[in-house]
């Protein structure tokens, strides 16, 4: 989907990329040598190929950061699946709604297909470095209580280049509700033995671990990593869904497309 993405363009807006869709032009390639480039001043072509020229490295670079900071937020879900491995799921659990009247007990990050988990009392303060590793975030309701939660813990803490909230890129496509309401809704996701449990399950199995109970830990971990590890499906549903709204069904949205590199050298 990144290739097929021109918002990232300076002025270029969700209305221009769908006229853009509409006369053919589906990638980088297409932009560069498409009758609407060539029909402008010299000096616009050149900034255009001179853009397509720095979307191209970037992409080559794996330069996620870069892309994060030209597209619109809730246009960052089109930089999967081509980042894929640059990209984590994060769950936290806490005793309390807000950071001032409670604390993170457990946290897991899935990613690259192993689950990490972190523990309060243990290694939950190596956290934000774990973070760091990684340029492309998914939470479900993250950006509303996870992140801020964790700033509030690790005020240093940064922000990751790019953020999808899973809570919300399913609502664009008609999904809403809890994480485990919409789990349900389209089968997805694997809690084999932690069924039935909330976050309020799991404030009791924290206090239940404080007064020694390791069994209610692990159950704890378990539910807190099944967590992360649904939203990876959860993701990509959605990306799947809304690209071929956005582009039809018809167009290969993962297809490489040509080095804009080389045409960039050509004459207008």
């Amino acid at each position: 989907m990144i290739r097929a993405t021109f918002q990232h363009l300076p002025g270029v807006g969700p209305a221009t990329e769908v006229e853009l869709w509409r006369h053919g032009v589906r990638d980088w390639t297409d932009l560069a040598d498409a009758p609407v480039t060539r029909s402008l001043p010299d000096a616009a072509r050149a900034r255009i190929r001179r853009e397509l020229v720095a979307s191209e490295r970037a992409f080559a670079e794996r330069d996620v950061a870069w892309f994060g900071r030209r597209l619109p937020d809730r246009e960052h879900w089109r930089l999967f699946p081509e980042f894929a491995a640059e990209t984590m799921y994060l769950d936290i659990e806490t005793t309390g709604l807000s950071p001032y009247g409670g604390i993170v007990t457990v946290a897991s990050v899935y990613a690259r297909g192993e689950n990490r988990t972190f523990l309060a009392g243990e290694d939950l303060e190596e956290l934000p470095a774990y973070l760091g590793r990684f340029p492309v975030l998914v939470t479900f309701n993250g950006s509303r209580f996870d992140v801020p939660f964790l700033h509030a813990v690790f005020p240093t803490m940064g922000e990751p280049p790019v953020h999808i909230d899973l809570r919300f890129l399913l609502y664009r496509i008609g999904l809403s509700g809890g994480l485990k309401r919409i789990e349900s809704t389209l089968g997805l996701g694997d809690r084999s033995g932690v069924e039935g449990i909330d976050g309020l399950e799991a404030v009791r199995l924290w206090q239940e671990y404080r007064r020694g109970s390791r069994a209610a830990l692990e159950t704890l971990v378990r539910y807190n990593r099944a967590d992360t590890k649904n939203l990876e499906p959860l993701l990509k549903l959605a990306v799947d869904r809304l690209s071929s709204r956005l582009l039809g069904a018809g167009h290969p949205v993962g297809a490489p497309a040509g080095a804009v590199g080389a045409a960039s050298g050509a004459g207008a």
